[in-house]
């Protein structure tokens, strides 16, 4: 049980960190850091890292609790099978 405990703890800690990449890519990196290379681009008439800085990285942070939502949701279900076997 130990063993099962500490691999969903593994999986889950590794899920964080990958979502929280994505996450600090969007906002920082095309927020800030690519912006000027964005701004060549225009979405609805508003250049690309201009609306990256503003709108793109809340739209990105909403498709990531939803992204970890059914990831955990996989997982929990995982577990549980794992824990009756």
């Amino acid at each position: 049980m130990a063993d099962s405990s500490s691999k969903y703890w593994q999986k889950n800690k590794r899920y964080l960190l990958i979502l929280l990449v994505v996450w600090f890519f969007v906002s920082y990196g095309c927020g800030i850091l690519f912006a000027p290379f964005l701004d060549q681009f225009r979405v609805g008439g508003f250049k690309l890292g201009f609306w990256f800085a503003q709108q793109g990285s809340i739209y990105a942070f909403v498709v990531i609790i939803f992204v970890y939502v059914r990831w955990m949701n996989k997982l929990d279900k995982a577990h549980a099978e794992e824990e009756t076997a």
